[in-house]
């Protein structure tokens, strides 16, 4: 999976679940490389239908076909006022941590690594799927999301990217470095299965500048 520079993203749609999943696919492709889906227990699924999702936490597992193999897990506790969301190897080790910022007009969220380094921050409209990953100066790109891409046949385009489904692009630069791509993979997702949700409770907003 993490051989790919694009990711194609495609989140299933379940009637009366709570529970929220994903295809991953090549962004240049169109083969189906893993799956994210959120890991809660029964009690959890059923208090979500009666407890605000965004005050609860939740786990994510990233896995690869065509085995299922565990990549990395997302895992987000219990949420007041700023959440921080731990991303972890298939063997537990950490990778890097998302923080929140807290009670800002911009909302959004930075990207540390598993030293506590600032690795990257959103910039643009996280929440319309067009919104890039910069480092702290803002003087560098390295990824970019949005719902449509070029380089892919209008065939490819209606396939996998649809309303529902959204496109990562890795820079250049990190195209030999998975742990990079696993942070910025792991934090495209969370802006769709937590951030999202916690938008909704009025902590974070669509329009993210950075700052």
């Amino acid at each position: 999976m993490l051989e790919c520079n694009r990711f194609a993203i495609q989140e299933h749609k379940k009637v009366l679940s709570s529970v929220q999943s994903y295809d991953i696919r090549n962004g240049d492709t169109g083969d189906l490389v893993g799956t994210a889906a959120e890991n809660i227990g029964t009690v959890t699924q059923l208090l979500r239908w009666v407890v605000s999702k965004q005050l609860m936490p939740t786990t994510v597992e990233v896995r690869e076909k065509p085995d299922d193999s565990l990549v990395f897990t997302l895992r987000r506790g219990w949420y007041l006022f700023r959440s921080t969301v731990e991303v972890r190897d298939s063997q537990g080790h950490l990778v890097g941590t998302f923080r929140s910022k807290f009670l800002t007009i911009s909302g959004g969220f930075h990207v540390y690594d598993k030293d506590g380094n600032y690795f990257a921050h959103v910039k643009g409209r996280m929440f319309g799927f067009n919104y890039r990953f910069l480092t702290e100066d803002g003087s560098v790109e390295l990824g970019s999301v949005a719902k449509r891409v070029g380089g892919l046949g209008g065939l490819a385009r209606e396939v996998f990217f649809s309303a529902d489904n959204y496109f990562l692009e890795v820079a250049p630069a990190l195209a030999e470095q998975p742990m990079a791509k696993m942070l910025l993979l792991a934090a495209t997702l969370a802006v769709d299965i937590i951030y999202k949700s916690e938008s909704k409770g009025g902590s974070s907003l669509g329009d993210v500048t950075g700052e």
